[in-house]
């Protein structure tokens, strides 16, 4: 029956001063015990957790860091290739122009010699033609007088006739 008194006195508006005494010591002791057995370990544990957390940012921010300056790297590195494609391209396309201009003028100039061979072939044709011709009528031309001469010194009055005329020739001469 005790027991149904002492809730019958029990008032959570005006409590008793012995029961907030007791009440504030089993706290504070559980507070000292949760201290050292649950709070500590919890601390350290939300401390490595906070360490393991910023470690893990340090090192995707590191990552990231070595990506962009990959990326960079590499950029630079087409960029390079790039530049040396071209320069290749345009040296190709300078040594390709150099042989064909080089080759135009060879022909050319070979062009040129045969055109100036042939020249002086036909030149050497024509020469031999005119003097092969100029001796045709030069053998011509003396059968020609031969005849002419031996018809008119077949009489003797033609043969008188052709001498004085010989020799007025090479007085007026």
């Amino acid at each position: 029956m005790t027991e149904v008194l002492f809730l019958a006195d029990f008032s959570v508006i005006k409590p008793d001063p012995g029961l907030i005494f007791w009440t504030a010591l089993i706290f504070l002791l559980v507070w000292l015990i949760l201290g050292r057995m649950a709070f500590r370990p919890i601390q350290n544990a939300l401390k490595q957790r906070e360490q393991d957390i910023q470690n893990a940012l340090d090192e995707a921010r590191k990552a990231r860091q070595e990506m962009a300056n990959l990326k960079a790297e590499n950029e630079e590195l087409l960029k390079q290739a790039q530049e040396e494609r071209a320069k290749i391209l345009k040296e190709a396309k300078e040594a390709k122009d150099t042989i064909i201009s080089e080759a135009k003028e060879k022909a050319k100039e070979e062009a040129h010699k045969i055109v100036e061979n042939a020249k002086a072939e036909i030149e050497n044709q024509r020469m031999a033609a005119v003097v092969d011709l100029k001796n045709q009528i030069g053998l011509l031309s003396i059968e020609v007088a031969e005849k002419v001469l031996r018809r008119q010194l077949e009489d003797k009055a033609g043969q008188e006739q052709f001498v004085k005329s010989l020799v007025d020739e090479i007085k007026l001469s």
